[in-house]
């Protein structure tokens, strides 16, 4: 189950989840959820397989998932998942906020209108 909401109106925005729960990606992690969550509502989820985890947000209807992986530590990106498409891309962690600010402005979506 999807829930289908315009990414503007979604009660949270994005997700950030590290891929596993060691190895330091829970802490890249939590460091990218601190520089979100002044912005946006975000929630962290660790618990469960990375496809559950996708699943229960996108049953919530988050828009972008934020994956970070062990090959974000070494070059400083990460994926974003868009929910409607599923399609995924690697951006810098350093672009993510204004990435997600872009995508769920509420000016976007009534200019499209």
């Amino acid at each position: 189950m999807v829930l289908r909401i315009p990414a503007p109106l979604a009660p949270v925005k994005v997700a950030v989840l590290p891929l596993i729960k060691k190895d330091g990606l829970p802490e890249k992690a939590r460091a990218i959820i601190d520089g979100l969550k002044l912005s946006h509502n975000c929630q962290y989820d660790e618990k469960d397989s990375i496809g559950k985890r996708y699943r229960r947000q996108d049953a919530i209807g988050t828009p972008y998932c934020i994956t970070v992986d062990h090959q974000s530590l070494e070059d400083g990106m990460v994926t974003i998942r868009e929910r409607d498409s599923m399609k995924q891309e690697r951006v810098a962690i350093s672009d993510v906020e204004r990435i997600v600010s872009e995508k769920v402005d509420m000016k976007g979506l009534l200019r499209r209108l």
